[in-house]
């Protein structure tokens, strides 16, 4: 058979961080400071709640746009909490994580040639999907303005095919975040050349310190965003797949409409865990929140002090030092950290162009592990460093 595979598909690069991750497995000692998973099992109280729905005897299909109880659970919760007002009827759907939400706001939006924003350094998965769908992504560099993007750079790069900003914060990989202000210069942008803003805030309870704000709480911006969210990493739910979307009932009824020829609803179970984090499982979100902070002051100052220049995170669970100091790129630095000192880190060029002089470390693992972490990369520096 010849031509079997799409083209688009064979011209697509493998994730960077899978890709990478591929050399890890099987290694024995190896701290991996790279998945972007936390340490901590799932609260207890929320891994009762599916085993108990289990016994009970839920095991069928829910609705396309999931559980209902769930979708009112969370309307409740964003009002009460941000005063965000949405129809568990119509302007809500739960989803297979927020990488499922991604892709159905993607497909239910853009039309061939339709230009999206993708700030950079990002997430893997922005731009690919954006080109899966017939779209066109155009990348700001943001190193510049540490990593934030500017309401000047955005005007820069907006045209009449451009139709939407993917915008992630907290980041990954950086842990940049944005306070009210900054959002309200951006959003003043997207207003002004009525641009639809798709706000990946999968890290938001992880913000340290100062308040998140969702994008969709700024004046005038809710019928203009599409807000994604769940609980794979607050409530360290990862492997039960469970993330939401709230927007326009114009662009869920879309979405849903996608949904419901691929995957159906998300399993059962995992949604009645889901309904169970938000009645009991804030205590626990603040508990690792604490330690998340711990550990990011730890490496923060552990990794500026050995030489590799770091910005301090807002949120989320990364860093995304810069190894100048070592003499290599990317690539190089993980390999032969991962050779050398059995130390998995991501390099920085899996999240976008111009980034080889960085790699992304993740402090999801527990505190003996980072320190021990700290000290391989520390001997590694001295031994391989021109400086040393």
């Amino acid at each position: 058979m010849k031509n079997i595979i799409s083209k688009k598909v064979k011209d697509m690069q493998p994730s960077g961080i899978r890709a990478f991750f591929d050399l890890v497995l099987g290694m024995k000692d190896v701290i991996s400071l790279g998945v972007g998973e936390p340490d901590f099992v799932t609260p207890w109280q929320i891994r009762e709640a599916g085993i108990y729905s289990l016994e009970e005897g839920f095991t069928s299909y829910t609705s396309n746009k999931g559980l209902y109880k769930l979708r009112l659970s969370l309307s409740r919760y964003l009002n009460n909490k941000y005063g965000l007002d949405y129809s568990p009827d119509e302007e809500i759907l739960i989803t297979v994580g927020v990488s499922e939400a991604m892709d159905l706001v993607l497909r239910a939006i853009i039309n061939p040639g339709d230009k999206i924003i993708v700030p950079t350094p990002g997430y893997v998965s922005y731009g690919p999907l954006v080109d899966l769908c017939g779209g066109i992504p155009v990348y700001i560099d943001t190193a510049k303005n540490g990593f934030k993007l500017t309401p000047e750079d955005l005007k820069k790069h907006i045209d009449r095919k451009t139709k939407a900003l993917i915008f992630n914060y907290p980041a990954n990989p950086t842990g940049v975040s944005y306070r009210k202000k900054e959002l309200s210069e951006i959003n003043e942008v997207l207003h002004k050349y009525r641009m639809l803003c798709i706000s990946d805030e999968i890290y938001g309870d992880l913000t340290y310190d100062f308040e998140h704000t969702p994008f969709a709480t700024l004046p005038g911006a809710k019928e203009n965003t599409v807000y994604l969210n769940g609980f794979s990493k607050s409530y360290a739910m990862t492997g039960w797949r469970v993330g939401f979307v709230c927007g326009a009932k114009e662009i869920i009824a879309a979405m849903t409409k996608i949904h419901q020829y691929t995957i159906m609803c998300v399993p059962i179970t995992s949604q009645m865990a889901a309904c169970e984090a938000l009645h009991s499982g804030r205590k626990a979100v603040e508990e690792m929140k604490r330690e998340y902070k711990r550990r990011r002051e730890f490496m923060l100052y552990g990794l500026n002090s050995i030489g590799l220049n770091c910005a301090p995170p807002a949120g989320a669970f990364y860093l995304f030092p810069n190894i100048n100091r070592s003499g290599m790129q990317d690539i190089d630095f993980a390999n032969k950290l991962l050779k050398e000192e059995k130390v998995a880190v991501v390099p920085g060029s899996a999240f976008g162009n111009g980034f080889a002089d960085y790699v992304r470390i993740s402090y999801a693992t527990n505190y003996d592990n980072l320190k021990e972490a700290l000290e391989r990369i520390k001997r590694f520096l001295n031994n391989n460093c021109r400086d040393k």
